[in-house]
This record gives C-alpha cells, structure tokens and sequence, in this order.
C-alpha cells in the first residue's frame, strides 16, 4: 500500500493519499484548501485518483473536493451529509483500490457525518480522534454521541491500529489506539460525566498540565 500523510493549510490540517502499488488506485482523503497539491504528488507517483473522499463536511477538510470530480474521481462522503457526493457511505461499507479495502467506520460527535477510515492498519480520523486530544463538539448531546463513537468503535480496535488525524494538534502527527488508550485524557475517562466535565473544562485543564 502506498501511504502518505501530508500537510493541507488551514489550521494545521493533515490530508491523506492511499493508493494501490499494483493498480496505482488511489483515495485522497481531506484535500482541504490544496486540492492542486494531491493532485501534482498523485500526478508524479502515476496514480489514478478514484475516490476524493472527506471524513466529515466541514469547509476545512472538504472545501477543494470538488476539483476531483473534474479529473473523473468519484466524491465520497457519509450519507448524511448535506454536500453533493457521488458516492453516499454508511457504517461497514468498503470502497475497494485494487486489492486494497478503505473501511468505513461512522463516528458522529463532531458532526453528524463523521466517519474514519481504516486501510490496512492506518485508521484516518478526521475531527473525531487527535494525537492527545478529540473533535470539539456544541452540545451534551453531540458529546455524548462523540463518547459513544470513541469508546464503541474507536477504542475496540486493536492497539497496534496508527492513528492519523485530521489536524496536527498533538505533540506528534501520528499515534496509535493503544498509545491513545494509555495517554488521552479524554480516553481515560471512560465514564460520560468525566468525559464531559474534561470538555466542559479543557482550556484550564490544558494550562494546568502544559498542553498546547
């Protein structure tokens, strides 16, 4: 598999090229606002660009997206979003590149149409997991669909799954589940009413403890 993580502008957004080594498939994940940019590095590798596919609808992660139907790929996105894609995915689903098979894992919490991507053992989380930290939410109620999302699918994947986010807000730009489990002190709260004191709470807790 061909992998590669790379910087998309905004507020230190990370966007993602996975492609096929044998067919030379590929998915460009959060293309952000340098759509140009997937598009030369896809160009220079001699890959064919598939599918453009955003893990949730949020202008900083999908707001190049629509060049890539230009170039015949296909846009990607959760059934509920309210975005024009070609293609709607929901929880389990597979888009297939080659021999290759990107996993659809529906996350909501940060929006109602977040989803990760697991390819191999590379898990791309958008909003919903960073290095250290998660996707903010607005309400209890979407923070506890983000806990649930976290603890009921994120959490029961296998430790050695990396995790590669959609900003590059931690101390590192990838981790993975297990180094999660074991540092994130959102993780480490596993019930709701701590989780969300946490939230409620994190710009303190941040000084407190010398996060940035």
């Amino acid at each position: 598999m061909i992998f590669q993580q790379i910087k998309a502008d905004g507020d230190r957004n990370f966007g993602y090229i996975v492609a096929d080594e044998e067919t030379k498939e590929c998915a460009i994940i959060d293309p952000s606002y340098v759509p140009e940019e997937f598009i030369k590095i896809a160009e220079n590798q001699n890959l064919k660009i598939i599918y453009a596919i955003g893990t949730h609808s949020h202008g900083d992660h999908i707001s190049g997206i629509g060049e890539f139907r230009k170039i015949g790929a296909k846009i990607v996105l959760h059934s509920s979003a309210q975005f024009n894609a070609d293609i709607k995915v929901n929880d389990g689903d597979i888009l297939k590149l080659g021999k290759i098979e990107l996993k659809i894992i529906h996350t909501p919490g940060h929006t109602q149409d977040s989803i990760c991507i697991l390819a191999e053992n590379k898990l791309m989380t958008g909003d919903t997991l960073f290095v250290g930290k998660i996707g903010g939410t607005n309400t209890d109620d979407s923070a506890k669909i983000e806990f649930d999302s976290l603890f009921n699918k994120l959490m029961k994947l296998d430790d050695s799954i990396e995790v590669y986010p959609g900003h590059d807000y931690g101390v590192a730009p990838t981790s993975t589940i297990g180094h999660e489990r074991k540092t994130n002190p959102f993780i480490l709260r596993t019930d709701f009413k701590d989780f969300k004191w946490l939230k409620d709470n994190w710009a303190q807790y941040k000084i407190e403890h010398g996060i940035k």
